[in-house]
């Protein structure tokens, strides 16, 4: 099977947060951002594996700040490690108030396990990651460290 680089799958995908998206003091929900999230690291396994891709598992979703209504929201999406059916996809959320000049925030990280299926739902086989950069190869080793720690966990319970 063939490889993919990192730069084959990355996305970025932006959306202005509106007040259906938020509470009464505009506090935009999280679950609003986690599901934008989620649609990102599904475009970059998508993009990577040409298959039906499911979330796994999400690890490390952290809120570094708030979001209001009215902020552009910038998902980025980047392939960090490929098992033999499962995927780590870091996702890296923005936050911008296009009426100041100031740079976007970042406002929530994660990691997200996303599994590749067959026409039949069953885990299928991925195509590996070409690392290019030192960077790169620093990121797999730390995704292959995570994954080993969740399947120890796993065959343990």
């Amino acid at each position: 099977m063939n490889g993919k680089t990192v730069a084959h799958s990355r996305a970025i995908m932006s959306q202005v947060m509106l007040p259906s998206q938020a509470n009464p003091a505009g506090n935009v929900h999280g679950g609003e951002i986690m599901k934008m999230m989620d649609t990102t690291a599904y475009v970059v396994a998508a993009r990577h594996a040409h298959t039906n891709i499911v979330t796994a598992r999400v690890d490390e979703l952290v809120f570094h700040t708030p979001i209001y209504v009215g902020a552009l929201v910038t998902c980025k999406g980047e392939m960090i490690f490929v098992g033999r059916t499962s995927m780590e996809v870091f996702v890296t959320v923005e936050a911008e108030y296009l009426e100041e000049e100031k740079p976007p925030q970042v406002a929530l990280t994660a990691y997200f396990t996303m599994v590749s299926l067959d026409e039949n739902g069953v885990p299928c086989q991925v195509p590996r990651l070409i690392l290019t950069t030192p960077e790169e190869k620093k990121r797999f080793q730390e995704g292959k460290e995570r994954y080993l720690l969740h399947k120890s966990k796993r065959k343990k319970s």
